[in-house]
């Protein structure tokens, strides 16, 4: 019951990445997002808008631990939190997770993000120096608990395709 666990930044490519790598290696994805907001019946903005984070976080680690602990293998692609809150880095060290940070820079997130800002609650309302130095600070506060992470895989001018064979070749 092996779990492969991807993380990092918003706008890193977890989703994506995990959904091709999930195609080649028949390894069932779970979001852990889609999990949380199947479980409550509310989107990750209306639990925000209703709960606070505090019951949002609870509900994360909560939903992350029974996705570790189902026998199935799985890829499991995280949040951009999940790893900076309620110790789970910590989970990220079991034996049966192999955990990979989806490493990209600055600019390559602010790229990516810059498109599709309007789905990103926390920058949705900035404008394009907000948003640079947000993602730089936001990036610097969490690389501590990113770089716990038992792999590195950079995907800055990599294609999808080049990123998954990385990945496999983590695996392999």
């Amino acid at each position: 019951m092996k779990k492969i666990v991807l993380l990092g930044y918003m706008g890193c490519g977890k989703s994506t990445i995990a959904q091709n790598l999930s195609k080649i290696t028949n390894i069932p994805f779970l979001d852990l997002d889609k999990c949380i907001e199947n479980r409550v019946n509310l989107s990750i903005n209306e639990i925000f808008e209703q709960h606070g984070e505090i019951y949002f976080r609870k509900l994360e680690r909560e939903i992350f631990i029974e996705l570790l602990q189902s026998p199935e293998n799985s890829i499991i692609g995280l949040g951009g939190g999940t790893p900076c809150y309620a110790n789970n880095h910590e989970l990220l060290k079991r034996e049966d997770v192999t955990s990979i940070y989806l490493k990209a820079s600055i600019e390559t997130l602010y790229n990516r993000l810059v498109h599709n800002k309007s789905k990103r609650p926390l920058i949705a309302d900035m404008n394009e120096e907000e948003m640079r130095e947000f993602i730089a600070k936001h990036l610097f506060d969490r690389s501590f608990y990113y770089n716990q992470a038992q792999y590195k895989v950079t995907v800055d001018d990599k294609s999808i395709e080049e990123t998954v064979q990385d990945i496999i070749a983590v695996l392999a």
